[in-house]
């Protein structure tokens, strides 16, 4: 697997520092994700409810957004629909 393979597909990044779930629409260079329909989690409550269900307890949709591969820790498919709204 590249990384240009995670085009068109949405995921949960856990960070040094934060979360965020986005759908990848690009690749900048060798490091640098393009996400599209972001959200910063705040708080993504217990882990398993909120892979498995989409259940997240703090959001703020942020719209595009760039994330920095040297940064993630993990990431994981999102199989639910991104969150819109702010809560």
């Amino acid at each position: 697997m590249e990384i240009k393979d995670l085009i068109g597909n949405k995921y949960f990044f856990r960070t040094v520092t934060y979360h965020l779930t986005g759908k990848v629409v690009g690749v900048l260079g060798k490091k640098i994700l393009i996400l599209k329909n972001a959200a910063w989690i705040a708080d993504s409550g217990r882990f398993m409810g909120a892979i498995k269900n989409g259940e997240l307890e703090e959001v703020e949709p942020i719209g595009d957004a760039f994330i920095n591969l040297d940064t993630v820790t993990d990431f994981f498919p999102w199989i639910h629909d991104l969150p819109k709204d702010q809560k």
